[in-house]
């Protein structure tokens, strides 16, 4: 048994690997998932830049902790019984790696995708309360160039996310980071809503009707500075599905 397998199978990181299952889980469960593409990973605590992904096949809603495949840095598989998809190697390992984010998660979720395809590409952080808790916190990167299907694609969208937690990928979808996955898929969920909330009302066909910047700021900087409310959900999620 190789160094790599007793990482993969010590408590701290089945932990890991539970929580990853049960965000794709839930996920799925929220309608977030696409198939059997876009790909949920986080690092490995032990500064190595090897991180746990979801593994190339599996419906999000039946991938379970035993499902979880672990890479490295340069997105090679080293423990776990499924392949990996390139494209997942690609840009998952960037954003690790040149984002410096613990935890990445790519969806082409409706709403959030929706937006994408627009001119403005992203969400309107000055809108509904969902939408500002991400005010300050959004890149776009409107230079879609096709699949990332090699390491130079997936280091610019990394590039083009820069220090955002969020990043907007014109004509794609969205990339959601944070420093642990209750927190990452928090904000994942309320993307969506605050997309949704969104279009929808643009759909009304009456003019949108944002807050200004420095409440948007104060408020963003309220939401963000406590997250109880990340880790309640979290749990209860663990609990319901």
């Amino acid at each position: 048994m190789d160094a790599h397998t007793v990482d993969f199978l010590s408590l701290p990181v089945r932990r890991l690997r539970a929580d990853l299952a049960l965000a794709l889980r839930a996920a799925a469960h929220y309608g977030f998932s696409e198939g059997v593409c876009n790909h949920f990973s986080v690092e490995l605590p032990d500064g190595s830049g090897r991180f746990l992904l979801n593994p190339q096949g599996l419906l999000w809603q039946e991938i379970r902790p035993d499902d979880i495949v672990l890479v490295d840095g340069d997105g090679r598989r080293l423990a776990g019984r499924h392949p990996v998809e390139p494209t997942a190697m690609f840009i998952h390992a960037a954003v690790h790696r040149i984002a410096g984010k613990a935890c990445v998660l790519h969806t082409h979720m409706p709403h959030a995708t929706a937006l994408t395809l627009t001119r403005a590409r992203a969400l309107d952080t000055r809108l509904s309360q969902n939408a500002i808790r991400f005010h300050g916190r959004v890149a776009v990167d409107a230079d879609y160039r096709g699949l990332a299907l090699d390491a130079a694609e997936g280091e610019r969208i990394a590039r083009a996310m820069g220090t955002a937690d969020v990043a907007f990928l014109g004509n794609h979808g969205v990339v959601v980071c944070g420093p642990q996955l209750s927190h990452a898929f928090d904000d994942l969920y309320y993307l969506e809503r605050a997309c949704q909330f969104q279009l929808l009302a643009a759909a009304s066909g009456s003019p949108l009707a944002p807050v200004a910047d420095d409440l948007a700021a104060e408020v963003a900087r309220q939401i963000h500075g406590e997250r109880q409310q990340s880790d309640l959900l979290f749990e209860a999620l663990r609990r319901t599905i």
